[in-house]
């Protein structure tokens, strides 16, 4: 599995988060039976960028903390081999506020941020309840998996 990290902000990713990204993705990937050579592209950047994103693509003109483009429908089968999952956007300034407003570490936030958007990559959903609830334990097992708990 491979995260393709472009870091635009003057704040590098920890080893271990990025190692931890990988696990995240892996395991995601084999529970839903994809190949583990795929790719997923992450961006990390600041408030700013992501709102622009999130206007151009979801005409929302504020920002946000994920953003999840996927590259294959839910009707279409992923080719096996290393292919692109497609991209996932984070707001490493949102992530941090989002840290210390729920009381938990930035590596963490960035974990979870990260970990719904792979989610969404694979076709998760939160727009019902019973789908958020899904998606929701989805996370937390990705998480657990990985010691990033609350």
């Amino acid at each position: 599995m491979a995260v393709l990290v472009n870091n635009d902000t003057n704040r590098q990713l920890a080893p271990d988060v990025l190692a931890a990204m990988e696990k995240i993705a892996a395991t995601a990937l084999s529970e839903h039976g994809l190949q583990p050579e795929a790719e997923i592209s992450l961006t990390v950047c600041d408030n700013a960028a992501i709102r622009e994103i999130n206007k151009t693509w979801r005409q929302v003109d504020e920002p946000t903390d994920v953003l999840s483009f996927p590259l294959w429908g839910e009707e279409e089968t992923v080719p096996r081999g290393r292919v692109p999952l497609g991209d996932i956007v984070i707001s490493l300034e949102k992530a941090l506020a989002q840290a210390e407003e729920y009381g938990h570490s930035p590596e963490r936030e960035i974990l979870y941020l990260f970990t719904h958007g792979v989610l969404h990559l694979l076709g998760y959903d939160h727009m019902e309840e019973a789908d958020r609830q899904k998606m929701r334990a989805a996370e937390e097992k990705l998480l657990h998996a990985v010691g990033a708990i609350r």
